[in-house]
């Protein structure tokens, strides 16, 4: 957590010492202040703010009850890659300044030559995190699944290497989106393995392990618990559309036979507690098996706002262009229900 405020030239000083020091056989990471020891903290995602600037995000998220915020450095968040080095730090310091930590980032890093990886990574060593969400892979069910896990080896290696350099972790998410690697936890798990837990690992969503294995998360967390470094919290239930939901063929689509096989039921996601995610089972299991370190909030859910005809989706979207569709007060008092809820469930298993 940052403790003092860091300018863009303290930063710089950083990032321009870091082959230097790695030339000499010491790291980068070795050669910057160490983040504090992994804890567990509850942390609102912070694309859920992205209708109001930094400074006021962090007072709707202090005034909700939270203790910590998950920046997003991305493409349409409030941090750019390309303005990481000067907005991160100011970002981070209006955040401890209003009473949170910033114990992770969400970023879309997944492999070392992401855009401007070194310097995101030496953002975060020289402000002293740890911590952030790697962007996801995604498959090609035309081709040979296992292929393609085993081909991702290498461009995790070359994450790895950077994190080694800086200190860092990565976190790769568990998200159930048709597509993606990891929906189902036990690819990810392959993928990462055989690399030091210390460097890359597991960021497991107990929503999208429960949508896509129900009550397959007792195994998939039982493998995987050595690399999950941070947990995603979010609730969900399955709903029957009116009609038969089919995905498109080609590159990423399936045949006939994989159209029939779809039934016409989607996972419509909820506030916490009003769908059928185990958190007391989960979060009890995490606890037992060690785990410390951050915890994602996400609010995915749809509410009703008098006076709008169609229901709000909570995810929102990209700074700048998302304007808040309810009054503030009801986005506070729908914030602060979910934050005292999961801070129930984490301390009922003890993980805070």
């Amino acid at each position: 957590m940052l403790r003092t405020h860091h300018s863009r030239r303290d930063v710089l000083k950083i990032l321009t010492a870091a082959p230097l020091v790695a030339s000499r056989g010491v790291s980068a990471a070795q050669s910057a202040t160490a983040p504090a020891p992994a804890k567990t903290r509850l942390c609102l995602v912070s694309r859920h703010l992205q209708w109001a600037s930094m400074e006021e995000a962090v007072g709707v998220a202090a005034e909700a009850g939270c203790k910590a915020i998950a920046w997003t450095v991305r493409q349409g968040a409030h941090i750019l890659p390309e303005k990481v080095e000067r907005d991160l730090p100011r970002a981070v310091d209006l955040a401890h300044k209003a009473g949170l930590e910033t114990p992770m980032l969400i970023t879309a890093l997944n492999e070392g030559k992401s855009e401007r990886a070194e310097e995101v990574l030496g953002t975060m060593r020289a402000i002293g995190i740890r911590y952030y969400r790697a962007a996801p892979f995604r498959y090609d069910y035309s081709r040979d699944l296992a292929q393609q896990i085993e081909a991702l080896k290498p461009r995790i290696a070359s994450l790895v290497q950077l994190n080694e350099k800086y200190g860092t972790t990565a976190m790769y998410h568990t998200h159930s989106a048709y597509g993606n690697i990891g929906g189902g936890v036990w690819d990810l798990w392959l993928a990462v393995k055989d690399f030091d837990p210390q460097f890359v690992g597991l960021n497991y969503d107990l929503g999208h392990a429960t949508i896509r294995g129900g009550t397959g998360w007792i195994e998939t967390s039982h493998i995987a618990h050595k690399f999950v470094h941070g947990l995603s919290v979010k609730d969900f239930r399955w709903v029957k559309s009116s009609s038969p939901t089919a995905r498109p063929t080609g590159r990423r689509g399936g045949g006939p036979a994989d159209r029939a096989s779809r039934a016409s039921w989607s996972p419509e996601m909820v506030p916490g507690g009003d769908g059928m995610v185990d958190f007391k089972g989960m979060l009890s299991y995490f606890k037992s098996a060690g785990f410390a370190g951050p915890v994602e909030l996400y609010q995915e859910y749809h509410v009703n706002v008098p006076g709008i005809a169609e229901p709000v989706n909570m995810l929102g979207t990209d700074y700048g262009k998302w304007k808040l569709e309810m009054p503030k007060s009801q986005y506070v008092a729908l914030l602060k229900r979910d934050v005292t809820f999961y801070t129930n469930a984490l301390t009922e298993s003890g993980l805070l």
